[in-house]
């Protein structure tokens, strides 16, 4: 058994990353924290779909194949990530979280066995946020709403764009139920292997009271917010009347087909 070595000295201050699904409030949660600025610019950086789009907008030459070398696509997200006192955030859904150690063990491979200290010598000293919902057939509902319609979230004083209609089918929705569970559970493995205690959100709890949840985050990351900066963010509620049917129905669909 080999020792876990231990991460560069640095004088970085801590940093955190967000763990999630879909759909549980992380774009509320995430800049809620980023309005205070000093709390990091938590952004999905490493989200596959857009990295090649950052990459070019921060000037991350390709190689000669056209692939982005992941070590100067890390630098430049460092840096993007960070607020001007040095703490660095991120947003990570699951299904990104292996792809990312594994580039990350391409860079510092002296850490490849040992997550936490490979996540710590990236980007400082980690805490880790993971954000869930209680209600998963409400987190199924919202989450097969933004798939049919695209409209993920919006923000206050815009307005918001015309869609496809919704809707409801029951069998989507288990499917949607089963992935979350799926995530829900893959997480807590992934906790549980790299020896992480993360700090626990429950989306409920944020609905309820955002800034304040927001502001327990912040004591418990050890972040003091600035005197006089409110915690805001222009991210609206989404769910509605139409949410709360599907939900009644799921359920009644659901006990019809075991009863």
């Amino acid at each position: 058994m080999t020792d876990t070595p231990s991460p560069t000295p640095s004088a970085s201050p801590p940093s955190w990353i967000l763990c999630a699904t879909p759909r549980t409030g992380s774009t509320l949660l995430c800049s809620l924290l980023e309005s205070t600025g000093v709390a990091g610019h938590p952004q999905s950086w490493f989200r596959r779909q857009d990295m090649g789009r950052m990459a070019h907008e921060w000037g991350v030459t390709p190689s000669p194949d056209a692939q982005v070398p992941f070590a100067a696509y890390l630098e430049a997200a460092n840096r993007a990530g960070r607020t001007a006192n040095r703490v660095f955030a991120a947003r990570i859904m699951w299904g990104t979280m292996d792809e990312l150690t594994a580039n990350l063990a391409e860079v510092y491979p002296e850490y490849a066995d040992h997550t936490a200290a490979l996540l710590d010598r990236s980007f400082g000293p980690v805490r880790f946020i993971h954000l869930q919902r209680e209600d998963v057939v409400a987190q199924a509902v919202s989450w097969m709403r933004a798939e049919q319609t695209q409209l993920w979230h919006y923000r206050r004083g815009e307005p918001v764009p015309l869609r496809a209609t919704p809707r409801y089918h029951f069998g989507k929705l288990k499917d949607f139920v089963r992935t979350i569970d799926a995530h829900n559970a893959a997480w807590d493995a992934w906790f549980a292997k790299a020896g992480i205690t993360p700090l626990r959100v429950i989306y409920e709890t944020l609905d309820e009271d955002p800034a304040g949840t927001a502001a327990d985050l912040l004591a418990a990351l050890g972040i003091t917010l600035p005197p006089g900066q409110s915690l805001e963010s222009p991210t609206l509620r989404q769910a509605d009347a139409l949410n709360r049917e599907w939900v009644a129905r799921f359920h009644s669909d659901a006990a019809a087909r075991t009863g």
